[in-house]
């Protein structure tokens, strides 16, 4: 597995450790159940929030109680090698809840970013990150791309030959 790939039973000696260098942590966080144009854009731009991105990947289990039957497309591993290897993530973990709120409470990051399908008001643990002092930031660009577009563009597709 990639080296960039964090068990969750180490994420809250990664984050001590960031801290302790003097890191300033960033989170970010999604299902990345297809990588798209959106997502490149969201992570970029929570990676110029601070010195360290971690991404937080939503287990199968989880994106399927989200999402629904049929998803993900892609299993979780799949998902966070996908991630792993962009330049702007430092380091990635696979959680199996709901929402990041504990793995936000393991980690301790200073910024918590969200895509712009979001307000500071929406994000559901915002009150989590500022327990701490920390605060939500949201980045990328307007909400124009979804995983959920991309699948009914594929499903009109017709006599594809290539």
């Amino acid at each position: 597995m990639n080296g960039k790939i964090v068990s969750r039973a180490d994420v809250s000696a990664l984050g001590e450790r960031l801290r302790k260098a003097g890191q300033r942590i960033v989170f970010a966080n999604g299902c990345f159940d297809l990588l798209h144009v959106g997502h490149i854009r969201y992570l970029e731009g929570a990676r110029e929030q601070g010195d360290v991105l971690v991404v937080g990947v939503n287990s199968d289990r989880s994106v399927r109680q989200l999402k629904g039957e049929g998803r993900p497309l892609l299993p979780e591993d799949a998902r966070a090698e996908l991630l792993a290897v962009m330049e702007c993530v430092d380091y990635v973990v696979i959680f199996d809840e709901l929402t990041a709120e504990n793995v936000l409470r393991e980690l301790k990051p200073a910024v918590h970013c969200k895509g712009t399908d979001y307000t500071e008001d929406t994000v559901p643990e915002r009150e989590v990150i500022k327990g701490w002092g920390g605060r939500v930031v949201i980045t990328g660009d307007a909400k124009g791309h979804s995983t959920r577009d991309v699948l009914v563009r594929i499903a009109g597709l017709k006599n594809v030959e290539k």
